[in-house]
């Protein structure tokens, strides 16, 4: 069972009670999997046609599900009524890491209509718009995380302070030191590929007990799916072997940062032609001027579009320099020190985004990348002059915003959010970030405690 299935085919299991559970799921503004475990049966007669419900403070509630004033979808005026979940088939699989159980992903109505604010509604939009143009976009997304023998429990009990990486030693492609997390990794990829994710490869990344999944590239709401469920599997065989992760972008100050980095070609209607790639062209590197535009539309819009790489506070943190991730908005062949890396040729060239964390929710992340793209394929926007050498050390760069005040604002005054997205969609998820700014803001940390708290 290494591919999605059909519903006739859930049918028949369920008949033979090799599945006796069915999932059913939708991202929220976390990009968390939220929904409900059915009894199979009860879901075949009864919900695989009809879709589920689900209160629509899903959309408008923080990390810990506490209801948060002030978003338009819902509230206690409103009553905090349903959501209609309307099912899609294409997602069907098998869960291999659960027992005897499927999932099936879907989209959020209102009224009879899909909710613009869902980040799966907001991919879809994007998707429909590259279509429309006689686009088909091709994507994939590397994934960084970091694994730790402690339980979740003891995680939690210990504050997240006495926490205890995999591995001693950096690993980075080292194949010794990944042995001791392969019982945990070799798992992982083995669940995913009977749950129909095909996993390219995993390796050890630079920082302690650090590893990096990646997976085969497909369409943008197929790999937003797969991300979601690459990320709801690996919580959850960790959980079951006593051990825990997490997908912070920046989870301790001394540890490199984990990413999510984009890799996004453009094809013709048929997907059978890179659009990316022109054997006739003049330039060095055989790029076509759909390359150069969307390339240049997507370096325009960073900054407008960065909180949708990089939400939360601790998100910025992860920006270092000679860190491998980003602080200037520059382009290159193949040089890890620039925000957008050109990598492949001829029907493999792509642009490899190194600026989202692992943090970011992959139907807002892809959303964004595919608009600003569009948006420069549109106005013919040309992409700066390439960077070489070290993009760190070039003072000449646009810089990165370095913290959530300055994305903040930048997403505020943005037009193009606005233009493309829609003002609800702009307000919501404005609203959301400011509420992790505020709460951010009111926390006393560890680090204040340590520094300021009287010393004798």
């Amino acid at each position: 069972m290494n591919t999605n299935i059909t519903k006739n085919k859930l049918i028949d299991l369920v008949k033979q009670d090799s599945i006796d559970t069915v999932i059913t799921a939708f991202p929220d503004m976390y990009g968390r999997l939220v929904g409900k475990r059915f009894d199979s049966k009860f879901f075949i007669s009864d919900v695989l046609e009809h879709g589920t419900h689900a209160c629509d403070y899903l959309l408008g509630s923080d990390i810990d599900m506490e209801t948060i004033p002030g978003y338009q979808i819902s509230s206690w005026e409103k009553g905090y009524g349903d959501l209609h979940l309307k099912l899609d088939p294409n997602t069907i699989r098998i869960a291999d890491w659960l027992d005897k159980t499927a999932i099936i992903l879907g989209d959020v109505e209102k009224n009879h209509s899909l909710v613009n604010e869902s980040p799966r509604s907001i991919l879809k939009k994007q998707i429909d718009i590259a279509k429309s143009k006689g686009y088909e976009i091709k994507l994939a997304s590397e994934l960084e995380f970091y694994v730790f023998d402690n339980t979740y429990q003891d995680a939690k009990n210990n504050s997240y302070i006495k926490m205890n990486p995999s591995n001693r030693f950096r690993e980075d492609y080292n194949l010794l030191n990944t042995t001791r997390e392969e019982s945990y990794m070799s798992l992982l990829r083995r669940h995913l590929d009977k749950s129909g994710i095909q996993v390219e490869c995993t390796k050890g990344e630079w920082s302690l007990g650090q590893q990096e999944i990646n997976v085969k590239y497909t369409d943008p709401l197929t790999m937003a799916d797969n991300h979601s469920i690459i990320k709801q599997a690996a919580k959850e065989i960790a959980y079951k072997n006593e051990m825990s992760i997490t997908f912070m972008s920046k989870w301790d100050e001394n540890s490199a940062g984990s990413s999510m980095h984009i890799h996004l070609s453009l094809w013709d209607k048929d997907g059978k032609n890179n659009l990316f790639y022109n054997p006739k062209s003049k330039s060095e590197f055989k790029t076509s001027d759909q390359f150069k535009y969307f390339l240049g539309g997507w370096m325009k819009y960073s900054p407008d579009i960065f909180m949708f790489y990089s939400p939360y506070p601790t998100s910025f943190k992860r920006f270092v320099s000679e860190s491998f991730a980003p602080t200037k908005i520059s382009w290159s062949m193949d040089n890890r020190t620039s925000t957008y890396r050109i990598v492949g040729e001829e029907s493999s060239l792509r642009i490899e985004c190194r600026i989202p964390g692992a943090d970011a929710n992959p139907y807002l992340a892809f959303a964004a990348s595919i608009a600003a793209g569009i948006q420069g394929i549109e106005d013919k926007i040309n992409p700066p002059n390439i960077s070489t050498g070290d993009s760190y050390s070039n003072n000449s760069l646009e810089s990165c915003p370095d913290n959530i005040d300055k994305g903040l604002r930048l997403f505020e005054k943005s037009k193009f959010i606005e233009n493309v997205f829609g003002k609800g969609v702009k307000d919501h998820y404005q609203h959301f970030f400011n509420i992790e700014k505020s709460l951010y803001e009111k926390a006393v940390t560890d680090w204040e405690k340590n520094r300021y708290f009287e010393r004798i």
